[in-house]
């Protein structure tokens, strides 16, 4: 009996391993399967997916020369307006240049005539009243005073006559004084010429109405007497006739 149990078991154990067995066969076997079709799907799937790509990746490309071909046209572009805008600011920085040294010429040349203008008629004026000094000259030279009240009337004019001579100094009024010079036409005018021996040919002599400069030019001329070659005497005329002859 015992024996036979023993068979029993033993024949149950190998059919209860033949059966897990096959049990494992069939549970591993779709798994199995299952990872199969899930391979090839998947494979399946991937392959379009690698052909869209290599598409992709094909467009990326042109697209990246298209974007390439555009970055280099826009460099021309900006590279030639960029000339342009070189070439117009070279141009209006010559413009104005040129009308800065214009400007400065018209301002030289107008400060230059208001000068000339405004020195026009400071002489204009200064010789309306160069006779009434020439005036007073002649008064002091004339006059003598005798009395107390003569004198006090000569004093007074000629503080009248020192205050105006005071007046053109400040204004850039002075005298000449010509007498030894030699005679020069463009500061003298000769209204006399007196012979002599005594002092070379064109020496002035006198000054008879007094000449002034305004600045460094000749306001009016001195009129002044000029020293002239002495003639030498004629010789006497020869008697015709003499007493003897006849």
């Amino acid at each position: 009996m015992i024996d036979e149990n023993k068979q029993v078991n033993n024949t149950s154990q190998q059919l209860g391993e033949s059966t897990e067995v096959k049990q494992a066969i069939m549970s591993e076997s779709p798994a199995e399967i299952n990872n199969n079709e899930l391979k090839s799907e998947t494979e399946q799937v991937t392959a379009p997916t690698n052909v869209g790509g290599d598409t992709v990746t094909e467009d990326n490309g042109f697209a990246t020369t298209q974007t390439q071909g555009t970055d280099t046209a826009a460099l021309a572009e900006l590279s030639g307006q960029i000339d342009s805008l070189k070439a117009q600011l070279e141009e209006r920085s010559t413009l104005y240049m040129r009308m800065a040294a214009d400007f400065e010429n018209y301002r030289k040349r107008t400060q230059k005539e208001k000068e000339e203008l405004d020195l026009q008629v400071k002489r204009n004026t200064i010789l309306e009243l160069l006779p009434v000094v020439d005036n007073f000259e002649r008064a002091r030279s004339h006059l003598k005073p005798q009395t107390d009240g003569e004198m006090t009337i000569h004093k007074s004019y000629q503080g009248v006559y020192k205050q105006l001579v005071d007046s053109l100094k400040r204004l850039g009024v002075s005298p000449m004084r010509p007498e030894g010079q030699e005679f020069d036409p463009n500061l003298h005018e000769a209204v006399m010429r007196e012979p002599t021996d005594e002092h070379p040919e064109g020496t002035v002599l006198e000054e008879l109405v007094r000449g002034y400069y305004l600045g460094d030019r000749v306001l009016r001329h001195s009129m002044v007497k000029v020293a002239a070659p002495k003639e030498d005497a004629p010789p006497a005329p020869e008697n015709q006739s003499s007493p003897a002859d006849s």
